[in-house]
Order: structure tokens, then C-alpha cells, then sequence
């Protein structure tokens, strides 16, 4: 920002050097595409994404089914064919030999969790299955599909101002490099008179 408000200062200053310049009108340019081309891409990244979530949504609703199951017998260890989006650590849920009926008819019987916290023989409770009765995980809804998409937009639009800012501080510290190597050169030019007799110091 001192470099933006340096560009006005800059203009007739006779001390005024190239890259001072340079890296004010670059200050100001990386400004001014952080401002617009950064929410630009992130609306780009967040509007694609909401329509492949919400594709995604809509494909789940078609192929996943909620069926009830009825419980067999509680299982205490064993192997268990767990809910692919259930946390391994909830504890609310329960291990059980269940029956259900897939939507295309077919039987099923297997170990599931039940959303029960004491299950009994013969309670009901739901699962999630494809069309088949294969246990599938609880379909992605409409609200969480847009809260993803707008995170997403949130991150790129973050990601290219960052991008932006570091392109901007690798330029300016290749310029400030440049002009020390030119103050280096200066003072070896001027260096060998220091302090030397008829110079004049």
C-alpha cells in the first residue's frame, strides 16, 4: 500500500529511480486484480462446483434408497459393514444382524449399524441402500452441496490473491536484489579513494 500511495509522491522527485516506479505500479496493479480477478475466480470455481454438487445430489437422490431393516440380534464384535459416511468414532449407533428388503425386492440380511442405541429383535430402523441392497452411504443433500461450493469459491478466491501477492513480493525482491548489486558496484568504484591523500576528504 505505501508503494501505491508512493507512485503520486514519486512522479517529479528527482531521487526517483526506475524500480522504485516499477514496484509501485506493480503494488497497484496486483491490488487492483486481488479486488476483481481473485472474487472472479473464486465465483467461477464456487458456480462449477455448485453445479457438479448439485448433479451429484441429484444422482444420489435417483440411485440411493432409504429402506427400513429390522433387527435379527445385537452383535457385540465382529466384523460389520459400517455406513461409509458414519464417523468410526459415533457411538450413538449399534452393531446388529439386520433383514431388509431391497427396492428391487430381492431379501437381504447382513451386520449394519442401526441407529439405535439399545436395539431389540424385531425393532425397526433405516438404512441407506442402491437399488440392489447393497448398504451405501446417505445421500449428499441440496444445502451441504452448496455450503461445499461456496467454500470452495471462498478458498480459490483466497488462493489467487495469495498466488497474486507472492508473484508480487518474488518481482520485488528480484528489483531490491538488482539494486543492491548496483549500490555494490558504485561502492566499488568509489571505495579505493576513501581516505586517500589530494581527494579531497
Amino acid at each position: 500500500m505505501r508503494a501505491i500511495i508512493g507512485l503520486w509522491r514519486w512522479r517529479h522527485n528527482p531521487l526517483r529511480r526506475t524500480t522504485d516506479l516499477v514496484e509501485a505500479w506493480l503494488a497497484l496493479a496486483v491490488l487492483l486484480l486481488v479486488l476483481v480477478a481473485a472474487p472472479l475466480v473464486g465465483a467461477a470455481v464456487g458456480v462449477s462446483a455448485q453445479d457438479a454438487l448439485q448433479r451429484s445430489v441429484r444422482d444420489q437422490r435417483k440411485y440411493r434408497h432409504q429402506v427400513t431393516a429390522t433387527v435379527v440380534r445385537k452383535l457385540h464384535r465382529g466384523p460389520l459393514a459400517p455406513d461409509p459416511e458414519t464417523p468410526s468414532s459415533e457411538d450413538t449407533r449399534s452393531r446388529v444382524l439386520a433383514d431388509w428388503t431391497a427396492p428391487d425386492g430381492t431379501p437381504r440380511h447382513g451386520r449394519v449399524l442401526a441407529a439405535l442405541k439399545s436395539p431389540h429383535p424385531g425393532d425397526h430402523f433405516s438404512i441407506w441402500t442402491d437399488r440392489h441392497g447393497r448398504m451405501v452411504g446417505r445421500p449428499l443433500d441440496s444445502a451441504t452441496a452448496t455450503t461445499h461450493a461456496v467454500l470452495a469459491g471462498f478458498g480459490a478466491a483466497v488462493l489467487s490473491a495469495g498466488l497474486l501477492e507472492s508473484v508480487r513480493r518474488l518481482i520485488v525482491w528480484h528489483l531490491v536484489r538488482r539494486r543492491h548489486a548496483r549500490w555494490d558496484r558504485a561502492w566499488d568504484k568509489a571505495g579505493p579513494d576513501w581516505g586517500k591523500a589530494g581527494t579531497g576528504i
